[in-house]
């Protein structure tokens, strides 16, 4: 049985079943990170605005991800406008391009991640807070017992964690090591999605959205591989089917758009 509205439009939407069902599940989708963003806003008006955290993320990184973002969503436009002109080689070249764009997005996240999983905050018996990287191997408070003392580098030592909220104007922390024996450790804890509200709510909605853009990558490999076998039989079913995909992905980059100047440079 021949599915119908699957190339020409729907009398009464004036579009393609695909689309149609694209746009839906994309309303569903502004409601889902709609009621995140409601919930960052009222955490932060909820929050003394000194304790705050404000540069605690790598504006570096986060502005590369928002050029590879911004690229892969011109890439897979002209990845669907090639196959509207009949030009099915570029077509893999651009669909090809933004795969890599977005396996790319995703590394330097997960480095983003590892970084804050090895940033840790330890309270000293004598009330003072050492921030700074776990050296390799001393991973957890049960090896440090064991080991007897823990090593920082990239270290600040303040008197109260609300000296560690604003880093942005902070004198940069130092360069060498510091260890600190595990008697003098009254409390140690990593910059996890735990840590306080702020990365609990950026740990939420940004691997929300990696696990959209890893989704999103997923249906694009496909078209690029295997999928692409409908070009040769039903080449503008197959266009539509490509059309849908960047509509999805220009969801996720917009969303993207916002998320880094709320998160990275507020």
């Amino acid at each position: 049985m021949e599915i119908p509205y699957t190339v020409e439009a729907r009398p009464d939407t004036g579009v393609y079943n695909a689309k149609l069902g694209v746009w839906l599940f994309l309303a569903s989708e502004v409601m889902l990170f709609g009621g995140l963003f409601s919930a960052y806003v009222l955490l932060r008006v909820g929050t003394p605005p000194e304790l705050w955290p404000h540069g605690w993320l790598n504006v570096k990184l986060g502005t590369l991800n928002t050029v590879l973002l911004a690229s892969s969503a011109i890439t897979t436009l002209l990845a669907w406008a090639a196959l509207k002109v009949k030009k099915f080689n570029h077509y893999r070249i651009y669909h090809g391009l933004t795969l890599l764009l977005a396996v790319a997005f995703l590394v330097i996240k997960s480095t983003e991640y590892n970084d804050k999983f090895h940033h840790y905050e330890i309270v000293q018996t004598d009330g003072k807070i050492a921030d700074g990287h776990l050296v390799e191997k001393s991973a957890d408070f049960d090896l440090v017992k064991k080991t007897g003392e823990v090593t920082l580098h990239h270290v600040r030592v303040v008197e109260k964690t609300e000296e560690l909220a604003d880093l942005r104007h902070a004198k940069p922390p130092g360069e060498g090591e510091v260890k600190i024996a595990a008697a003098n450790i009254k409390k140690m804890q990593n910059y996890g999605p735990y840590h306080n509200n702020y990365l609990g709510i950026y740990f939420t909605l940004t691997i929300l959205h990696a696990l959209h853009i890893l989704g999103g990558a997923i249906v694009i490999a496909f078209l690029w591989g295997p999928g692409s076998k409908m070009w040769k039989t039903e080449p503008e079913r197959f266009t539509n089917r490509v059309e849908v995909s960047g509509l999805f992905w220009h969801f996720v980059d917009l969303v993207w758009i916002f998320l880094f100047p709320v998160l990275y440079l507020t």
